[in-house]
């Protein structure tokens, strides 16, 4: 695969800003409204998609974005595909058009780096996040270059999971994470079970409404477009070490160290010590850059070239997400074959 070196030309008619600790950033022309807006950003589509496989976040500043209908006109104008969100983990509102909030997770806790759908057979290229109602306090929607996070981490660690990937185990339920029904959108057993058996995940009923999957995938891949490789996975952000303590000792003495809604272990079912995952989660904090949200602004992000999360906030907080440009796996190189089964079983 050719690498991906950034044409000058494609960029030369937009101006950005790199400044250390932030995305990049791209402040638009004053518009009259989405109308005219929309056409300059389809004018300048291809300049700011090389500027977003060089930084891998963009930040556009100055947009009419006021609500979801606008939101969706600019990711029409921005993306040429959109993409669905599989095998959902965390609640959201639909505002309809494939447009979504962030997260509907309680303001006080933050949500650590991570690539979204990392463990679907193909998953959102673009991530676009726009904000309508800016925090009084924190609440960035911070991202992460998991070209430098794959570089920072221990080289050893680095290859055991590059050649055993990453073990997800998730129990769905109605007393604690996602419901099966909402998780598959079914409300038929045969269904979800038709969906993880297309899939390569693994599982089993605990009862009736009590669903466990487990799904080994690649911890590492490479951008089919630049030729990078990148730290890929949601290894640390749902590993049980990187809950708060005492969350992780209510969840375990409630549902047992088997039941919480999500675990994960190196990809042939070995556990990380605590060392090896803070080390993961070092890495992450290393290359975490944020930009406080103002009103209309519009976030891209290449979701396999960088990782995103949020900051805890204040105050009221509206910010919207749609996803573009799938992503089939296998296009990335996987380095490690998924499977309903851990590795090497």
């Amino acid at each position: 695969m050719t690498t991906f070196a950034p044409n000058p030309a494609a960029t030369a008619d937009i101006t950005v800003e790199h400044r250390p600790g932030r995305p990049a950033l791209l402040r638009v022309p004053r518009f009259a409204g989405m109308a005219e807006a929309t056409a300059w950003l389809t004018a300048h589509r291809s300049a700011i998609q090389a500027e977003l496989h060089r930084s891998g976040a963009l930040m556009l500043r100055g947009l009419p974005v006021t609500d979801a209908a606008a939101f969706a006109e600019a990711r029409d104008a921005l993306v040429t595909e959109r993409a669905g969100y599989k095998e959902k983990a965390t609640p959201r509102t639909d505002f309809g058009e494939g447009v979504f909030s962030s997260t509907d997770l309680p303001a006080a806790q933050p949500i650590r780096l991570h690539n979204e759908n990392s463990y679907t057979l193909d998953f959102p290229g673009v991530l676009l996040f726009g904000c309508i109602t800016a925090p009084e306090t924190g609440g960035a929607t911070t991202v992460g270059d998991m070209r430098k996070a794959l570089a920072l981490l221990p080289p050893e660690l680095t290859e055991r999971f590059e050649k055993a990937g990453w073990l997800l185990v998730r129990n769905y339920s109605d007393l604690a994470g996602m419901p099966w029904r909402k998780a598959f959108s079914s409300e038929d057993p045969a269904g979800a079970e038709e969906y993880c058996d297309a899939h390569a995940i693994g599982y089993e009923w605990l009862d009736e409404d009590t669903l466990r999957t487990r799904q080994l995938r690649s911890a590492i891949i490479t951008h089919p477009v630049t030729g990078e490789r990148v730290w890929f996975n949601h290894f640390a952000f749902w590993n049980a070490r990187s809950l708060d303590e005492d969350v992780r000792e209510v969840l375990t003495d409630t549902f047992g160290a088997d039941g919480l809604p999500f675990d994960t272990r190196l990809g042939d079912g070995t556990a990380l010590t605590d060392a090896e995952v803070d080390a993961i989660n070092d890495a992450y904090q290393a290359v975490t850059v944020r930009e406080t949200w103002q009103a209309g602004d519009v976030m891209l992000v290449d979701n396999i070239l960088c990782a995103h999360g949020r900051e805890s906030f204040g105050g009221d907080r509206k910010i919207l997400v749609a996803m573009g440009e799938p992503v089939p796996l296998s296009d990335c190189s996987p380095t490690t074959a998924p499977s309903a089964t851990p590795y090497g079983m």
